[in-house]
């Protein structure tokens, strides 16, 4: 640990703000206790590490603005990380976390949340997850969820959306009510159907990107997929689609309610 050392005390002395730990063997905050005492810092990557538990005393770190523990081994946060005041840029991907502290939602400025790579679902997170406000992008790819709680309409300042590669069986209409929205990825899910909702967004200009493929779609957006997604969002917005929508629905429900019988049934 004597290279990280040498890092972190350079750092010290130049005050500088950002510390770059990338890739130095460090399994825990136990192992570099003085950066806990350099309140100037406003960067701090830890990337490709081993840390399995993050120190509640992070958060002292009052001038922080981005911290990214990307590929490390962290199955737990504290609460008090979503109290840091200038915090921007929260990057935990690939990594172990299975559920989000309670009251995780809080963060008062943060822009930016990636969850990538996680065993995350939508039972994972707390019940004020959605009130981050000040939201732009959230990754949640490559996690456990099957469906995505309604109150996403509530991120009303989401400019880019990443469900990829989970097993989202249907999108909540609420997501319609994402103006901002120029990026949604849910590709690689086991969607059948869009909500007509989705119509309501900006996703064919020039600078949107919808990716939506490796979904098991109903042959009327498989068709309008082989042209274009252009050509799907219009179709969402045709009255044929919100009939077909309503019917698919319908035809569902029953299908869905032996699905939750049989879950409980197998959970007991």
């Amino acid at each position: 640990m004597s290279k990280v050392r040498k890092i972190i005390d350079e750092a010290k002395e130049s005050k500088n703000p950002e510390l770059d730990l990338v890739d130095k063997g460090i399994s825990s905050f136990d192992e570099i206790p003085s950066i806990l005492t350099m309140f100037n810092l406003t960067r701090i990557t830890l990337t490709h590490n081993r840390i399995s538990v993050v120190t509640p005393a992070l958060a002292n770190l009052t001038n922080l603005e981005i911290l990214n523990l990307f590929n490390n081994q962290v199955e737990e946060l504290p609460t008090s990380l979503s109290s840091m005041p200038k915090l921007r840029i929260l990057n935990l991907g690939m990594n172990k976390l299975s559920a989000l502290p309670r009251g995780f939602g809080a963060f008062p400025v943060l822009e930016v949340l990636d969850l990538t790579y996680n065993n995350l679902n939508e039972n994972s997170l707390p019940g004020n997850f959605f009130m981050i406000e000040t939201l732009r992008a959230l990754y949640l790819g490559d996690n456990d969820f099957e469906s995505i709680p309604s109150e996403i309409g509530h991120l009303k300042n989401l400019q880019i959306l990443v469900l990829r590669d989970n097993d989202i069986v249907e999108l909540p209409k609420e997501i319609g009510e994402l103006a901002r929205l120029r990026e949604l990825h849910i590709q690689g899910n086991r969607l059948s159907v869009l909500p007509p909702e989705l119509g309501n967004l900006d996703l064919t200009s020039n600078k949107s990107v919808i990716r939506m493929e490796n979904n098991p779609w109903v042959a009327p957006i498989a068709d309008q997929l082989q042209v274009g997604i252009s050509h799907v969002v219009d179709y969402l917005r045709s009255e044929t689609y919100k009939f077909v929508h309503g019917r698919h629905a319908v035809t569902q429900a029953p299908n869905r309610v032996s699905e939750k019988r049989d879950r409980s049934v197998s959970v007991a």
